[in-house]
């Protein structure tokens, strides 16, 4: 039997192809994220992987909408979001197929 904390993971990723880790793959990654009330992401997108957030507890707001505990949002390749913690929130985030270096700042520009 393998364990670990979160505590000992990179902002929550335990899933996925980089360290520390508790499985090594480039198919998924997997993080329990926490955010404190104002944290805040800049708009970006992802080329490759889909990404989907499950408000666990707390509140958000990505793109104008507010979603909260219970909530799933899936985005796709080449949408751009933003998001905010508008409370104390914790999220589940899956992003597939896992991309490492699959962030890009802005709106999308297929140029």
């Amino acid at each position: 039997m393998k364990t670990s904390h979160l505590d000992n993971m990179i902002k929550g990723w335990f899933i996925g192809s980089f360290e520390p880790t508790l499985i090594n793959t480039d198919q998924v990654e997997v993080a329990v994220k926490k955010y404190k009330k104002g944290e805040y992401e800049d708009r970006h997108y992802h080329k490759i992987a889909t990404e989907i957030t499950v408000v666990v507890s707390g509140r958000i707001l990505m793109n104008g909408v507010e979603y909260g505990a219970g909530d799933i949002v899936v985005i796709e390749p080449c949408e751009s979001t933003d998001f905010e913690a508008l409370e104390d929130t914790v999220n589940t985030v899956v992003k597939f197929p896992g991309a490492t270096q699959d962030k890009y700042l802005g709106e999308y520009n297929n140029d």
